[in-house]
């Protein structure tokens, strides 16, 4: 019998190559001229987990974009373990920035530059490899499925209700997802924690037409300096969001709590330098590792309204737009979010001009207790393949679903991912090193062992 580092050695080549299959496949989940591509990277997926070993594969249909579904069946009296992933990447603009295409893979300096090198066709892959180890060496000790959705990246709107209709077909002990980050390969971090997400996209709309701005400035409100305007006032100078009630529902942490997450201390000066920045922001009163995982936020994502072209323009502009994303905490609720907003905006939006608030997509924060018998499988599994414990972080991202999860199905997701800060997920020339898409595969068996037998 071999092991899981020799499997990697023989079938390193191997390995990447299928990666980069998949990573070819354009499935950009929030592009709707893409559908065969969609469908494309499903069937990509049913293909290799079958050659991998699963018992049974398919595409299943949803409201939205398919899910893969396949599961292994060892043994009905062993445990189940659920892995979650998603096919689906974001957008790749903009284009220019990229060194590389962004749909060719392209290894530089030990990291992987492609669209979903991480986020998370890399990560998913892991799993795929660790499974495949673990059926070759007769080394699988206990049941899975896979549930890999094509949505992620635009809020996973038709999975809950995919999870709800197949819920019984879901069942299972505990949910793996690889598709979170680490502070480093010398201080590996396991997440028990995400942000929730409410995310808004306000118009502000004026006078009929654009106005030339000599003949109306000045006497007509401009909807993209009213837009600025709201947008500045919802913080004050202490980084405190100023929407009345947003802060009603926040769960505070316990001092106990605080400590343990404390206990990764980040280096803000270096943080700060790693994104060519003077210094970093933050809520007052909270340090660099609360204010990334325990406080909610408020960010632009976007802005845009008037003449943007090159030279100049002199319009008054009929409408303006941004798309605002707020990070949520325990018990905030996107829906009470969006109500909290549109009461502020009717109360301080002047006349002259209206608005509109469209809410784009939103989810619950996640917490995973890390004293669970879920995380200690995790904690042990980093412990033997990086000689290290891991510290406990909550991360400042989203994904929507797992809440869901917990919701729908009863049970708890331990986020035991492998990417790094540095991966550029989300932004032109995405990357995952080597090291850590490897030491991944290495590391996912242990955990099947150590939940199993715990």
């Amino acid at each position: 019998m071999h092991s899981v580092t020799e499997f990697i050695k023989r079938n390193r080549d191997r390995i990447l190559d299928e990666l980069f299959g998949l990573i070819r496949i354009p499935s950009v989940s929030s592009d709707t001229q893409v559908e065969k591509a969609m469908h494309d990277a499903a069937a990509y997926l049913k293909d290799h987990l079958l050659s991998s070993g699963a018992d049974h594969a398919e595409v299943m249909e949803t409201e939205g974009w398919p899910v893969v579904f396949a599961q292994k069946m060892v043994d009905g009296s062993l445990p189940t373990i659920l892995v979650y992933g998603h096919y689906d990447v974001q957008p790749v603009d903009p284009l220019e920035e990229w060194l590389s295409p962004p749909f060719e893979p392209e290894i530089r300096e030990g990291r992987i530059y492609a669209r979903g090198a991480d986020d998370d066709k890399g990560q998913l892959f892991m799993q795929l490899k660790a499974f495949e180890y673990m059926v070759s060496e007769d080394k699988l000790p206990c049941n899975v499925k896979f549930l890999i959705e094509g949505e992620e990246e635009i809020g996973s709107p038709s999975l809950k209700a995919f999870c709800r209709k197949h819920h019984k077909l879901l069942g299972a002990d505990v949910i793996l997802v690889s598709d979170t980050t680490m502070l480093s390969l010398d201080t590996p971090t396991l997440t028990i924690g995400l942000r929730g997400l409410a995310y808004f996209e306000l118009i502000v709309k004026g006078p009929v037409r654009d106005l030339h701005s000599g003949l109306y400035g000045g006497a007509v409100l401009n909807p993209a300096n009213v837009l600025a305007g709201l947008i500045s006032n919802m913080k004050d100078p202490s980084g405190r969001i100023t929407i009345p009630g947003f802060y009603d529902d926040v769960r505070e942490v316990s001092p106990e709590e605080r400590r343990l997450l404390n206990a990764l201390s980040l280096d803000a000066k270096k943080m700060a330098g790693s994104i060519q920045v003077s210094a970093l922001f933050g809520e007052e009163g909270f340090t660099v590792t609360e204010q990334l995982g325990i406080r909610p936020t408020l960010d632009v994502n976007g802005i845009w309204g008037g003449f943007t072209g090159e030279g100049a323009k002199t319009i008054l502009p009929a409408r303006a737009s941004a798309k605002i994303s707020m990070r949520l905490v325990p018990d905030q609720k996107p829906e009470r979010i969006e109500l909290l907003l549109k009461k502020y905006l009717q109360d301080v939006v002047p006349k002259g001009v209206e608005f509109e608030l469209r809410a784009l997509h939103g989810g619950n924060a996640y917490v995973s207790p890390w004293d669970s018998r879920e995380a200690a499988a995790a904690i042990r599994a980093i412990e033997k393949t990086f000689g290290i414990r891991p510290l406990p972080v909550r991360s400042g991202g989203s994904i929507p679903v797992i809440s869901d999860f917990e919701e729908i199905l009863g049970i708890k997701a331990v986020l035991m991912g492998f990417g790094l800060e540095s991966d550029a997920i989300h932004s032109p020339n995405e990357n995952y090193p080597l090291e850590n898409f490897f030491k991944g595969i290495e590391t996912i068996p242990w955990y099947f062992h150590y939940y199993v037998n715990s």
